[in-house]
């Protein structure tokens, strides 16, 4: 042996790592590495999932330290010992050592190497059977290695015996084993062995025994026949043997029982599975593990206990069998009545929408009825009010008249006084003096003007255009914090955008002033502070079917006409009998679209015509031929196929088309009539001013799309969002409008809808039936159109009316919440109330949660620990568990010098972990007997 210090001396650190190969080679070369790990099923499928670094790490390591020589290296050096004739006495003795040292290395890569590498190494291709045998051969001719090893002191007999016993053994075990299916290398092995090896050996024993290198070379045939097994009246007969009976090997048991579970429960196949199963049963497998239940290894009771896991148990699988027809049928019934149920939740979904959709018609009408008397009320007031003025002028005029009496009666005391007093009034610029044309005193009182005066703040920013007094709005107050709070980067509206929406009937400063801030300004504050064709084959095959009749047409069109034609089903007079009498249950939708395309062109009706004029039979024409001349005469045929097809299209555009029109008008009036909803844009818009007054100024309104800045504005230390805050002053403050989204209705469906491409389909629905009026008109013997007309045209017209007032109801929705509707779709509009919905009820959930956390904590601190002496004792910790557990915590993981990379951790956790099947099968139920 060589010393160990140089052998660690000559070790070179690990290799830099490799660049990654194409994903394609990478791919063939791990699934290589896998073939040779030789994994259970469900540990390959978890390898698999590896993403392309792990994979390429795992073959980097597998190659590190695969085989480096193949068998052909070998086999070349072998071969180049015993062909190298006529070398001297001093070369010989060289070759025989180096030849020594070859065969000692394949010996050792026969023995530990993977079964595919001897397998190649006894390919057709490698013969190393035949190499080994040849190489014998030429060894015992050598005779001059005879004097050389008598002159070095060395005994026949002595040196005769490793050789002779190696042939003995290896015999002895090609013998024993001939009946139980020896491999052909086997067989070969052993009669070559009988027939040269037997004979020269024997006969020249006194000197072949003399060489290390015959030794080695039987000993490499031994390690060929290593792989097969011996002696063995059945499979795994010398494992449980091994594992019965070395019962003080605890390791060795446990690595028995590992390879057991997995070499059994592995197999996919169920029947194979049962079958290895029951070979491990009839070698005593079972009635073994029964003794081994109170076994003290913790290591061998899991592994015992992954293999009775995966068990099957074929009478439990049987009785489930037997049952599961009831079961099927049971959910076959289930499932039926479960359509039947989705069926009827959809119809009276449908309805509620349809009665909801009306209901907010009706309400939208008597909305307008409403305001229109309030119109006429104000007029009236007007009017009122008017008259009022009039009387009022009229009794001032009394009252100047009585005046002017009593002037001309009183003395000139009394005229100076009142003179003074109107002097007076006229200087405060109350009333006008004047002289009338008679001479008379003529006083005017002049109007008194109210005007209310708005004063701002100091530090608030300028009105925008129109001043704040133009648009009737209050001022508000700028906002001083203690702290300085994070900005919320909504989109505020000017005070001009807020007249006639919904945020001019909010008072936030109300809101501000019910609520206690301190709390949110401490939570919330700044941290700062397919194959070609063959054409020729087809140009025959062609030929071969020329047809034997006259086509005029072309003859692609002829051939897809022949496909179209054989895809009705129905025979060209029928199909055109259908056409000219409207008949929609014979012509599908599908089958009028393939027909719209072969409407015969003015060039083939031409010549149709000029054929049929010629007086020419028309059987000679080709049957696609012969129907479109028939197809041809239809009158008004490319009017007929739009008619039908609009007539099958219509009561599926209906159907589809009117639920949505439902969803938008239902939703519409239900946000605009919350007044739980306004309360709650209330109550943000009062935090966000709180939040924004000091640096930006109050705002008096904001956009929608601000609402999901909500949940992007977070607490100091990050726990809670601005939403999470708001809904629980909401729980805690204003109950009652914890739940507002129940007022809102068919959101979710509303914001599913495309309006304009309803409308769209609703103008195609208007053409469609204004063409089959006129079809209607020049074809008026026709019951099927009339019918049609009849019964569909106020259903239009009613959708007509439903989509003007989902138009109108949207339009309003959107304009009472600031936005604009030309440019604002419902799939924008009613997304963003749906996001705040569900965003508000997850923070209610985790609300709830965390409460519910908090208060189960208290009551763990409030309650007193139970009294460990009076509780009941739970099963003692075995003695040897604990040991177990003690020398694991004091063994120190196993380092391999080497071989710390993916695959030795893959090949850990095999070692570690038993066993299980994952594939949800039915445990077994074992009892004991």
């Amino acid at each position: 042996m060589g010393d160990p210090t140089a052998t660690l001396q000559k070790k070179q650190p690990a290799p830099p790592k490799l660049p990654m190969p194409p994903e394609e080679e990478l791919e063939k070369r791990f699934n290589v590495v896998l073939s040779y790990m030789n994994l259970p099923p469900d540990k390959l499928q978890l390898l698999s999932q590896y993403d392309n670094e792990k994979k390429w790490e795992l073959v980097c390591d597998q190659e590190r330290f695969q085989v480096k020589s193949p068998p052909s290296t070998y086999l070349t050096k072998i071969k180049s010992f015993y062909q190298d004739q006529g070398v001297v006495s001093r070369r010989l003795k060289k070759r025989i050592q180096d030849a020594t040292q070859v065969l000692k290395d394949l010996e050792i890569s026969l023995r530990t190497n993977h079964i595919g590498w001897a397998q190649e190494f006894l390919s057709e291709h490698n013969n190393g059977l035949d190499v080994l045998v040849e190489y014998l051969s030429h060894a015992q001719s050598d005779a001059s290695f005879d004097v050389d090893g008598v002159e070095n002191g060395g005994t026949l007999s002595d040196r005769g015996k490793p050789a002779e016993r190696s042939l003995e053994d290896l015999t002895k075990s090609s013998s024993s084993s001939h009946s139980h299916g020896m491999t052909r290398a086997a067989r070969a092995l052993t009669v070559r062995i009988s027939s040269t090896l037997g004979n020269k050996i024997h006969k020249k024993s006194h000197s072949s025994s003399q060489r290390d290198d015959v030794h080695v070379c039987i000993m490499c045939l031994r390690a060929i026949m290593n792989y097969q097994v011996s002696k063995e009246r059945r499979r795994f007969e010398k494992l449980m043997e091994y594992f019965i009976n070395d019962d003080s090997n605890i390791d060795f048991m446990v690595a028995c029982m590992q390879f057991i579970n997995i070499v059994v429960h592995s197999v996919e196949n169920m029947n194979f599975r049962v079958h290895l199963q029951y070979e491990f049963t009839h070698l005593g497998l079972d009635k073994y593990l029964e003794s081994l239940k109170e076994t003290e290894s913790e290591k061998l009771q899991v592994q015992i206990q992954a293999y009775l896991d995966n068990v099957l148990d074929v009478g439990a699988l049987l009785e489930d069998a037997e049952g599961r027809g009831g079961v099927l049928e049971h959910v076959d019934e289930l499932q039926e009545h479960n359509l039947q149920l989705s069926a009827r939740l959809q119809e009276i979904e449908d309805q509620a929408t349809g009665r909801m959709s009306d209901l907010e018609t009706q309400l939208m009408q008597a909305t307008k009825e409403t305001e229109l008397l309030k119109e006429s009320l104000r007029e009236s007031c007007s009017q009122v009010g008017a008259l009022q003025q009039r009387e009022r002028e009229r009794e001032l005029d009394r009252e100047r008249e009585k005046d002017r009496e009593r002037l001309s009666t009183s003395g000139p005391q009394t005229t100076s006084e009142l003179e003074q007093k109107l002097h007076a009034l006229r200087d405060k610029g109350l009333i006008r003096l004047g002289r009338s044309a008679s001479g008379g005193l003529d006083i005017q009182v002049v109007p008194v003007t109210v005007v209310e005066y708005v004063h701002a703040a100091p530090s608030a920013p300028a009105p925008a255009p129109g001043g704040v007094s133009s648009v009737g709005l209050k001022s508000k107050k700028t906002i001083q914090t203690k702290f300085r709070m994070p900005l919320l980067n909504w989109q505020a509206l000017k005070p001009n955008q807020v007249t006639g929406t919904v945020f001019n009937e909010l008072d936030d400063e109300q809101v501000l002033g019910e609520l206690n801030m301190d709390m949110f300004e401490e939570q919330f504050k700044t941290k700062a502070q397919s194959n070609p064709t063959d054409m020729a084959s087809v140009k025959k095959k062609a030929a071969q079917k020329a047809p034997s009749k006259t086509s005029l047409i072309d003859a692609n069109k002829a051939k897809n006409l022949a496909i179209t034609l054989r895809k009705g089903g129905m025979s060209p007079s029928g199909i055109c009998t259908a056409i000219e009498t409207y008949d929609q249950q014979a012509l599908s939708l599908d089958f009028l679209e393939l027909l719209e395309h072969f409407i015969p062109s003015d060039f083939e009706t031409k010549l149709l015509a000029n054929y049929e004029k010629d007086g020419r039979p028309l059987e000679e024409l080709a049957n696609e031929d012969q129907f479109m001349l028939r197809f041809g005469k239809i009158p008004r045929l490319s009017q007929r196929i739009n008619t039908l097809t609009f007539m099958g299209n219509f009561p599926e555009t209906v159907k589809r088309v009117q639920p949505q029109l439902n969803s938008i008008i239902a939703a519409s009036m239900s946000i605009k009539s919350s007044v739980k909803l306004k309360k709650i844009l209330e109550i943000v818009l009062a935090f966000g001013n709180y939040m924004n007054s000091s640096k930006r100024g109050a705002a008096y309104g904001f956009r929608l799309q601000s609402l999901d800045l909500l949940l992007e504005t977070k607490s100091t230390d990050r726990s809670q969002t601005l939403l999470h805050f708001i809904t629980n002053i909401i729980q805690d403050k204003y109950a009652d409008l914890a739940n507002f989204h129940t007022e809102l209705h068919f959101v979710d469906k509303a914001a599913l809808v495309s309006l304009d491409t309803i409308l769209q389909d609703i103008r195609s629905l208007e053409r469609g039936m204004e063409l089959t009026k006129k079809e209607f008109l020049v074809q008026d013997d026709s019951p099927v159109l009339k019918e049609f007309i009849k019964t569909n045209c106020e259903q239009l017209e009613s959708l007509i009316r439903d989509s003007k007032t989902a138009q109108e109801a949207y339009g309003s929705v959107v304009e009472y919440f600031g936005e604009n509707p030309k440019t604002t779709q419902p799939a924008m509009f009613f997304p963003m109330f749906a996001r705040f919905i569900k965003a508000y009820k997850t923070a209610q959930q985790e609300i709830q949660r965390r409460k519910k956390m908090e208060s189960e904590s208290s009551e763990e601190k409030e309650t007193p620990s139970p009294n460990r002496a009076g509780a009941p004792k739970g099963p003692k910790v075995p003695q040897m568990d604990l040991i177990a557990e003690l020398k694991k915590r004091q063994v120190k993981p196993q380092v391999r010098e080497g071989k710390d990379g993916a695959l030795e951790d893959i090949i850990t956790d095999l070692r570690n972990t038993p066993y299980r099947r994952t594939d949800g099968r039915r445990s077994a139920q074992r009892q004991d007997t």
